[in-house]
């Protein structure tokens, strides 16, 4: 099955970026974002495809308004100075239904590279004619690399919050027209 080429814009009414953390080494804690922007460029020959993607830091819900308030505060990431987090792909590697794309990660004013592992789930015709494609894609990042240190020790060992994040992704484009040079 190939990917039709083309431009997609997130449609983030049908995504999303979800994060889990271990939570006083025992729980795992879930949030998403919801407020994701971007495009993704699906090309031919497909090695020259790119995605590029804007997150509000801000827009973090994880069922828990006094623990967002935290994750948005100077502690965590400071949502009020850096409100902007992006993804910006590399490279492509692979094709078909499952591949990397390779990129550079921004949080907090820090950028270093991430893989991610994505699967094609298909295209269709939406109700409104419109072509789209969706995506699944997952990776893990520490957060002491984007400078995301704050922690308690616990009074038995350990600290209160886990170092790495699992980020899964689902997304959905939209395809957009051929533009006319």
């Amino acid at each position: 099955m190939s990917i039709p080429a083309g431009t997609y814009d997130i449609d983030a009414s049908h995504s999303e970026l979800g994060f889990t953390v271990r939570h006083t080494g025992i729980a795992k804690v879930r949030g998403r974002f919801t407020d994701v922007t971007g495009s993704i460029v699906v090309a031919e020959p497909f090695a020259s495809s790119s995605v590029n993607v804007e997150i509000d830091s801000a827009s973090v819900s994880t069922g828990n308004a006094q623990r967002d308030g935290h994750l948005t505060s100077p502690d965590f990431w400071d949502a009020a100075s850096k409100p902007t987090w992006t993804f910006t792909s590399t490279s492509v590697e692979g094709e078909g239904e499952e591949f990397t794309i390779n990129g550079d990660l921004t949080i907090n004013g820090v950028t270093k590279p991430v893989a991610l592992a994505v699967e094609y789930n298909g295209a269709a015709n939406g109700p409104d004619g419109a072509g789209r494609v969706g995506f699944s894609a997952t990776t893990e990042i520490s957060r002491k690399d984007f400078g995301l240190t704050w922690n308690v020790a616990l009074e038995g060992g350990g600290l209160l919050v886990g170092d790495n994040v699992k980020i899964s992704i689902e997304i959905a484009g939209v395809r957009q027209p051929a533009r006319v040079a």
